[in-house]
């Protein structure tokens, strides 16, 4: 097949890879707006699990990563100056830029062209004339998609809480967050270790509190130097930086939660963020991306006819994804309740924080849900109460809405 690749994050380059090795007769070249190394963002992170599949589809690929990778085993949270600790499993880190280097690396190494600065308006332009599949992996502002929203079916809801995404020299050793009071509100931060140099630090608050601290009106040095004193102890002296790359500010944003009904169009299918956009707060975009790629692989692998394989793939990522939306739903909803927690008791709210995918937590008094919490790990009984319990009083209450 003649395949043309529209973007060049970790599942359009990964896709490519994938597809190679299943047929190196493959015609395959991944179109990428940006220049080579330019990439917004700092790390990502994952879970062993999705080494385990990363492996199976390209062991090379796959030992490049772990190799460039991090990990953590703990979560440390600071609230209002007192330190905790929860331990965890382990998880990694990686710098995207990084990540993107060795996949490109790996994908041109297989006979890929990967073209970089190298924009694709859309749908109708000539470097996708004669192409037997074309990919949409271009991100959640996708163009191809954006041609034929209404087939897609494609939705988009904006969150409530500003967030920005920030590097720090500050290297953590564990996955870590601090929950500041203002007179304004709650403003918060996660962070996590990428590199040895380098680490991610998300920052987040209500807007009430983004414009109560003047952070929709100060300029990126300003609002940088408030943040390093808000959240001194967590960096411990280290600075705050904005872009790796002189190519604008970092810029406060609203998250968008993308979904869309069906997933191809002829010979048009959608890939990661271009299909789908869970909150970061779960720490699963790329995961999420990459396992895309594995399952649209995967598709076009069966015998059959191409719009067999995109209907298979489509439907069974969207089947796959509820488990993961419903969490990033969950989660962005506590955060953007996070008042109602923090009378608890810092151990107590970190224990919540770790509950946040939970569907009863949003319907049962703080307090009370942590004592039930408690118990259930050692009742086997409470626990399936527990879990049997929460999509029903959701359902219930959505309902009565």
């Amino acid at each position: 097949m003649k395949l043309a690749i529209v973007g060049g994050g970790p599942a359009g380059l990964y896709l490519s890879i994938l597809l190679k090795r299943q047929d190196p007769s493959h015609d395959i070249t991944v179109y990428e707006r940006n220049p080579a190394g330019s990439t917004y963002g700092w790390g990502v992170t994952y879970w062993a699990g999705l080494l385990d599949k990363l492996r199976a589809g390209d062991p090379e690929s796959a030992a490049a990563v772990a190799e460039a990778s991090v990990t953590w085993t703990d979560g440390v949270a600071i609230v209002r100056d007192e330190r905790t600790v929860h331990r965890g499993d382990a998880g990694f880190g990686i710098g995207r830029r990084r990540m993107l280097a060795l996949l490109a690396d790996r994908a041109e190494e297989l006979g890929v062209r990967v073209g970089f600065e190298h924009d694709i308006p859309g749908p109708d332009a000539p470097e996708l004339a004669g192409a037997d599949l074309v990919v949409a992996a271009d991100g959640v502002n996708s163009a191809l998609r954006e041609a034929y929203a209404d087939h897609f079916g494609s939705e988009v809801t904006s969150g409530r809480n500003r967030y920005i995404w920030l590097g720090t020299t500050k290297v953590f050793d564990s996955f870590s967050f601090a929950f500041k009071e203002t007179e304004h509100g709650w403003i918060w931060c996660y962070a996590y270790g990428f590199s040895g140099e380098r680490s991610t630090c998300v920052v987040e608050c209500s807007p009430e509190t983004w414009t109560g601290l003047g952070l929709d009106t100060r300029d990126e040095a300003d609002s940088l130097n408030l943040l390093e004193k808000l959240f001194h102890d967590l960096l411990d002296g280290h600075e705050l930086i904005g872009r790796e790359h002189a190519d604008g500010a970092a810029r406060w944003l609203t998250f968008r939660t993308l979904t869309n009904r069906v997933w191809h169009r002829d010979n048009l299918v959608l890939l990661g963020d271009a299909a789908h956009t869970t909150h970061y707060s779960i720490g699963a975009g790329t995961t999420l991306a990459l396992e895309d790629a594995l399952a649209l692989a995967d598709a076009l692998r069966a015998p059959g006819d191409l719009d067999a394989a995109l209907t298979a793939y489509g439907r069974r990522r969207r089947a796959e994804l509820v488990s993961a939306q419903s969490a990033a739903r969950y989660s962005a909803q506590w955060y953007e309740n996070l008042p109602r927690y923090m009378n608890l008791e810092p151990a107590k709210m970190f224990a919540l924080l770790g509950q946040r995918h939970s569907p009863l937590l949003p319907h049962v008094p703080p307090q009370l849900y942590y004592r039930i919490d408690r118990a259930a790990e050692q009742l086997e009984p409470l626990r399936r109460l527990k879990r049997w319990l929460g999509p029903r009083v959701a359902r219930a209450v959505h309902g009565r809405r």
